[in-house]
């Protein structure tokens, strides 16, 4: 799996110390982690704040707020996309359970299109991941009764649906060891493979 580059965290030089966000070695996707403030009672957390994304550069205006539930251990959902003008850039995050998270980049002109990148987002942790537009989004459910929420700054589109097989050997995500016999819907397990789709998207700085 790709690792975090080694690019100094960003915490935001205006803002108070409640994020911090980490570059993945495709650089357009972050990790982002939430600082918790816990007592007897549990803990308190921000999970979103406009003008921190804004000034590490996530400029992404949320629109809709989606959440879905895994029962079984060993789901994988995905990849998807939404074609333009419709495409979408996901915030996600954990509310119960576990995921392998991972972001494919599909931007013709992309020194990295074709690659993935992942990062285990947990509910103890907190941890988010941000996915801009241009890439497929999946997620492998590490235990029962996953529930994942995230946010999207474009509306679901029926029509605009895209995506690429989860097990496409181009792209060859290393999903976790024990998932040989994943649980994957008809609708998923029917989405071509990496060459048989025409780039969806356009990498902006793409010469």
């Amino acid at each position: 799996m790709a690792e975090p580059s080694s690019v100094s965290p960003l915490r935001g030089k205006n803002e108070p110390m409640t994020f911090e966000a980490t570059r993945l070695s495709i650089s357009d996707v972050m990790l982002i982690r939430s600082r918790r403030f816990t007592d007897a009672r549990g803990y308190f957390a921000e999970t979103y704040r406009r003008s921190y994304f804004d000034e590490i550069g996530v400029r992404a205006d949320f629109v809709q707020d989606n959440q879905a539930l895994s029962v079984r251990a060993n789901t994988i959902r995905g990849l998807h996309f939404q074609n333009d003008p419709h495409a979408q850039a996901k915030l996600v995050r954990v509310l119960t359970g576990a995921i392998l998270d991972v972001a494919v980049d599909l931007r013709s002109g992309s020194e990295t299109y074709g690659q993935w990148v992942g990062a285990k987002l947990t509910a103890d942790g907190g941890e988010q991941l941000f996915i801009p537009r241009g890439f497929a989004h999946g997620y492998c459910t590490l235990e029962a009764q996953t529930v994942i929420a995230y946010k999207c700054d474009n509306y679901y589109a029926a029509e605009a649906e895209g995506g690429v097989h989860h097990a496409d050997r181009d792209i060859g995500i290393a999903w976790p060891p024990d998932v040989a016999d994943p649980i994957v819907s008809e609708k998923d397990d029917r989405l071509p493979g990496l060459g048989e789709i025409v780039a969806p998207f356009v990498c902006e700085s793409a010469p």
